[in-house]
């Protein structure tokens, strides 16, 4: 015990000593090679000489090329990934550091064309191939523009589509509609990985599968556009600037669309096929943004998706707390300071399908003032709950949190991350491109466990409590016969089951319940 204690000093002294002055604690939430590659190909393309940034991103891209020539997007893809790769050589060709000639390219190029070239790219890839002029737009959108007009009361709209992907959807469609593409001196030709002719099938093409789950989507947005009492090319015009309205209006402060690296990419491009100017201050600001997302993980530069200081902060304090910091410790109190200045009091895109609770939530990153969740908001909660019982600011932000989660749960009673009832069965039918998986936001058993856990263990409710008892009730209905949860946000049955029973212990459901009791034996039985 003496040893265990130790180290818990020591490592509550370290995290200490790493706190930002602000209160905060900063690290790199690092990903794949994507988000350094589309940095690379997106200077390149808009003739912003950086050559030094260049330089440092091509240098992790680099370091992550397999034996094989390959990359990857996950650990466990043994043979490596096709679009990762395609990305990593285009981007790398685009930088000048490497050319085709160069022996790494060489398997690269190998690999690429024993996987089918381009044409097997994922959607995205193919996208951003179109914007820089590898890749040909198809004559038909995957979506008419007009679909952004339909009202919120027609059966199906374009706000039943989760926001993280809304944004990146709708520079698309603006991009989409005109075929817009731009290329310059520096952008490399493909036309070697190229394997299919151009005449090939729309469905080989883009991704996208013709199948009647999609026909139907199509039919249902085209009736709602008959409905709509303009002309066509009124429509059309209407829908454009709509598109246009509805990105800029979800612009953060520091000019990211919605926080994220790879929807301001496509907005860059969105907005050039409006118009706009490569030198337009929308998308100079919003480079700026990308920029402010560079981190050094292991020595080498990386551009982060989005930064995770909300998360980071509340789950670091709130570990510190129950290591034994006090609330009046001024870790504590900074962390606290930071994480009140940063509950969200702004009505997002959430209030769509949840029109009568005021804002209270905090988001992910310390760029978010627009898109809340609810992992993130019972994190800060859990982190200034203590601090709550003696100071009326921190009393009044716990009470419009935790009020704002219990409005944030489904009908179904679980609890989803982003927005409430986003969950239509069209979109989830659909086969084309993962975008039954990445279009809707579903009640998970990760986020009704935690959200349980969080309501039980820090906020008093109990299994007799209507919402818990909802909650509880979708959990036990979404257990897989073999004792575990599937977790939608992590490592898949490890991550559902540890929230899941976390969520029902909490809450106080009995551990000899028998579906407690499967799900320990589930547990047992997968121990390495």
């Amino acid at each position: 015990m003496n040893e265990v204690m130790g180290q818990m000093k020591r490592m509550v002294t370290y995290l200490q000593g790493n706190q930002s002055s602000d209160g905060s604690w900063r690290y790199c939430f690092e990903n794949g090679i994507m988000t350094d590659a589309y940095m690379i190909i997106l200077l390149r393309t808009l003739k912003i000489h950086d050559e030094r940034l260049l330089q440092q991103l091509t240098q992790r891209i680099l370091e992550r090329q397999g034996q094989n020539g390959a990359w990857r997007w996950f650990a466990d893809e043994d043979d490596g990934n096709l679009s990762a790769t395609i990305e990593a050589y285009y981007a790398l060709l685009f930088s000048g550091v490497r050319t085709k000639e160069d022996p790494q390219m060489k398997t690269a190029e190998k690999f690429i064309q024993s996987k089918g070239g381009l044409d097997r790219a994922g959607m995205l890839t193919k996208v951003m191939l179109a914007l820089t002029g590898n890749y040909s737009w198809p004559e038909v959108p995957f979506v008419p523009v007009e679909f952004i007009l339909i009202p919120s009361t027609f059966p199906i709209h374009f706000f039943d589509i989760v926001g993280y992907t809304r944004v990146h959807i709708a520079p698309i469609m603006l991009a989409w509609d005109r075929r817009f593409s731009l290329k310059t001196r520096y952008t490399p030709d493909l036309s070697d990985i190229r394997l299919f002719e151009e005449t090939s099938p729309i469905s080989a093409r883009i991704g996208m599968a013709r199948s009647p789950q999609y026909r139907s989507l199509l039919t249902s947005i085209k009736k709602g556009i008959q409905n709509l009492p303009f002309a066509p090319q009124q429509l059309h015009e209407a829908a454009l600037q709509r598109l246009e309205t509805f990105m800029r209006e979800r612009i953060e402060p520091d000019g990211l669309l919605y926080s994220y690296f790879s929807a301001t990419f496509f907005m860059i491009f969105g907005l050039l096929a409006r118009g706009y100017s490569t030198r337009h201050p929308v998308i100079l600001e919003a480079i700026k943004g990308m920029r402010g997302l560079l981190c050094k993980p292991n020595g080498l530069i990386h551009i982060q998706n989005s930064t995770s200081t909300i998360w980071d902060t509340a789950l670091l304090s709130h570990a510190l707390q129950d290591a034994g910091v006090l609330p009046d410790d001024p870790s504590i109190q900074k962390a606290g300071q930071y994480l009140l200045s940063k509950q969200q009091d702004k009505f997002g895109d959430w209030k769509v399908h949840n029109p009568f609770t005021e804002p209270g939530g905090w988001g992910f990153s310390d760029i978010n003032t627009i898109n809340p969740d609810v992992d993130d908001t019972t994190a800060a909660l859990r982190a200034i709950k203590r601090l709550a019982k003696g100071d009326p600011k921190y009393h009044q932000a716990w009470k419009k949190g935790v009020k704002w989660v219990l409005s944030m749960q489904n009908e179904d009673g679980g609890w989803s991350a982003f927005e409430k009832n986003v969950d239509k069965e069209i979109f989830r039918l659909l086969t084309f491109e993962d975008f039954d998986s990445v279009s809707t936001d579903p009640s998970s058993a990760d986020l009704t466990g935690r959200t349980l856990e969080f309501l039980g263990r820090h906020a008093g409710y109990t299994v007799r409590d209507q919402n818990v008892r909802k909650g509880v009730e979708w959990l036990l209905r979404h257990q897989q016969k073999n004792g575990s949860w599937y977790g939608r946000w992590g490592i898949c049955y490890i991550y559902g089951t540890w929230a899941s029973l976390t969520g029902l212990s909490a809450v106080r459901v009995k551990s000899s319940h028998a579906r407690v009791q499967r799900a320990m034996q589930w547990l047992i039985s997968i121990q390495n």
